[in-house]
């Protein structure tokens, strides 16, 4: 990831929502240093905020809704949630949560793409999105994953203005030129249930141990350590709520 602050368009923050915000904290905390603070106001809800050091880099949160699957989501900025649901719905996308302020932190809303895929939206106000990109345990790289290429490569860039590295096996999102994510289209190796999703990527310093790490915490390798031709090592992980993610080698420059 070539960003290293929250800028519009860009991702800027990601969020578990997960049936077991203990054991997500244990686990977690264990794979990547992680010390997470939970919200004391009640109407906060549980939401638990991931440090490292004094940096923000993530949050933990309970599901919102009985029976939801345990999922990550990326939150991306925007300077006006309300204007950017509407692209989102004048694309083809739909509005699922919001708008809605928090506290005086700012402005979001859950929104699909037309494929299903969920992100957010992130109006900062007092808090503008993490502290901390690339470094080892801090988002590196948010992927989408879909079966529909072609209507996402339309959609996006509609809504946020983005760029994209133009490839036959893997488009490259970026801000201006400034990578960030990609595109993987889904093939019949993925199971037909598994839903078009945001898959945000942890920075790591070596990805061999961290899947190590993960599985001796009670993490599932999706993807065992693989090195990418012409790209990093990576490997995807399901932890143990069922949530997805993955880690890459802090340092490589997409």
């Amino acid at each position: 990831m070539k960003l290293t602050a929250p800028v519009p368009g860009g991702p800027c923050w990601t969020e578990l929502s997960t049936s077991d915000v203990p054991a997500a904290k244990a686990f977690y905390g264990a794979l990547f240093g992680w010390r997470s603070e939970t919200d004391p106001r009640e109407e906060a809800g549980g939401y638990t905020t991931a440090h490292l050091g004094d940096a923000r880099v993530a949050a933990l949160s309970p599901v919102y809704q009985p029976g939801q699957p345990p999922a990550w989501t990326v939150s991306f900025a925007v300077r006006d949630t309300d204007g950017a649901v509407e692209k989102v719905k004048a694309a083809g996308g739909s509005l699922l949560v919001g708008p809605m302020d928090v506290f005086e932190e700012g402005r979001f809303a859950v929104v699909a793409d037309p494929s299903g895929a969920v992100f957010s939206l992130w109006q900062g106000r007092a808090f503008a999105g993490a502290d901390l990109f690339n470094d080892p345990g801090a988002l590196g790289w948010a992927e989408l994953v879909t079966r529909e290429s072609e209507p996402a490569l339309a959609f996006y860039p509609a809504v946020f203005g983005w760029t994209v590295t133009a490839s036959d096996t893997y488009p490259q999102w970026g801000i201006e030129g400034a990578d960030f994510g990609g595109l993987l289209t889904m093939d019949d190796k993925f199971p037909p249930d598994v839903p078009p999703h945001w898959l945000p990527y942890f920075a790591v310093a070596d990805v061999d141990a961290a899947a190590a790490t993960a599985l001796g915490a009670g993490g599932e390798l999706l993807m065992p350590p693989t090195t990418i031709p012409q790209g990093p090592r990576i490997a995807v992980v399901r932890d143990p709520q069922g949530a997805v993610f993955g880690v890459h080698r802090s340092g490589y420059k997409e």
